[in-house]
């Protein structure tokens, strides 16, 4: 099959025939018909993740048609249409056995503990814990926007975040994974605060509900965009939610909060960048509540898709740009700069 891979961290990846995948025993094999490129792609890249082995292929926001299940797959067979959470479970642990999957003791993630999606093919671990049925109604690229940035946003906001019709949400960073999180919270009923530096990604998050944009360029110095969200919310949001993952953001995410407010951390933040230091101060003070969110479980998802599927959720319209798995490595480089908002999905 043809794949994206790289040799070694930080070097340029190329397209190259590489051996087709088999499925495990409890596995699955799927033709990939969509992949999302993620940041988090980026940071595998660069070797911020201790799981990927070198050569690698990278990708885990995918949707597809399964072609082949090991010996030990009950409830799928080749022509299934199906999408997987980035976190794919082994539905043993303790954790897996309290509906905990995301969070699984022994988990897997296609594009960081093995070969991902950026390639025709891809296997999938524990095929019957982790696939996820499609709806006719739902297209494959809308379902790779699934895989792990909405399906992440929407756990945070719905389930983490416990977001209430009315309340002030603040989101930090518009990439696809924040622009999936005003659209949930604006359909719940709460009234966003959109944050970032390029005014492309702030028109994206006005479009899809956002009530007020902060131009986080604008606002320079320490504490200037908390404040500026304090401000417009009459006193700070009651949900906040860090979705790029940077210390600033993450800072200024926690002081943005009112009261008794609650903090959800979605980006990434890797060991290998420095840990953040955090006002530790506000949150003992207001008596904050941090949380962390870590995708969602294949057994979340029915909810999510009844509501794409009714069109309350609308992930197709964050798909900003679709290319080819040649276009690959250039759109994974670039990924160190401010993007311009949306989704980039993958067509091999």
């Amino acid at each position: 099959m043809r794949a994206v891979i790289f040799d070694e961290f930080g070097a340029r990846p190329e397209v190259r025939d590489v051996p087709d995948p088999v499925p495990p025993p409890a596995g699955a094999v799927i033709r990939v018909e969509a992949t999302g490129l993620c940041r988090s792609d980026w940071h595998g890249w660069q070797g911020h993740d201790p799981d990927v082995r070198l050569p690698h292929v990278p990708g885990h926001e995918f949707a597809g048609v399964v072609t082949a299940v090991g010996g030990g797959v009950r409830g799928w067979r080749p022509g299934d249409r199906v999408t997987v959470p980035f976190v794919c479970a082994c539905g043993q642990c303790p954790s897996c056995f309290s509906g905990d999957q995301q969070v699984c003791e022994r988990q897997t993630q296609p594009g960081f503990t093995h070969w991902g999606s950026f390639a025709e093919y891809v296997a999938v671990q524990h095929a019957d814990v982790n696939l996820v049925r499609l709806p006719d109604e739902v297209g494959y690229p809308a379902a790779a926007a699934l895989g792990c940035r909405f399906a992440t946003a929407f756990r945070a906001v719905v389930v983490q975040g416990r977001v209430a019709a009315g309340e002030w949400v603040a989101v930090h960073g518009c990439g696809g994974v924040g622009l999936s999180a005003v659209m949930i919270a604006a359909a719940c009923g709460a009234r966003v605060v959109a944050v970032d530096v390029a005014p492309g990604a702030l028109e994206l998050a006005r479009r899809f509900g956002a009530a007020v944009c902060l131009d986080g360029a604008a606002r320079t110095g320490p504490g200037a965009v908390a404040a500026a969200v304090r401000e417009v919310t009459g006193g700070g949001a009651h949900l906040s939610l860090d979705a790029l993952g940077s210390h600033t953001t993450c800072t200024a995410s926690i002081e943005s909060l009112r009261r008794r407010g609650r903090h959800v951390q979605v980006g990434l933040l890797p060991a290998a960048q420095g840990r953040p230091t955090l006002p530790m101060d506000l949150v003992i003070a207001y008596e904050l509540e941090l949380r962390g969110s870590h995708g969602m479980a294949a057994h979340a998802y029915p909810e999510l898709l009844r509501l794409v599927t009714a069109g309350v959720l609308r992930p197709t319209e964050l798909i900003t740009r679709t290319i080819g798995l040649a276009d690959v490595p250039d759109a994974l480089a670039e990924m160190d700069r401010a993007a311009p908002g949306g989704m980039c999905i993958v067509r091999p």
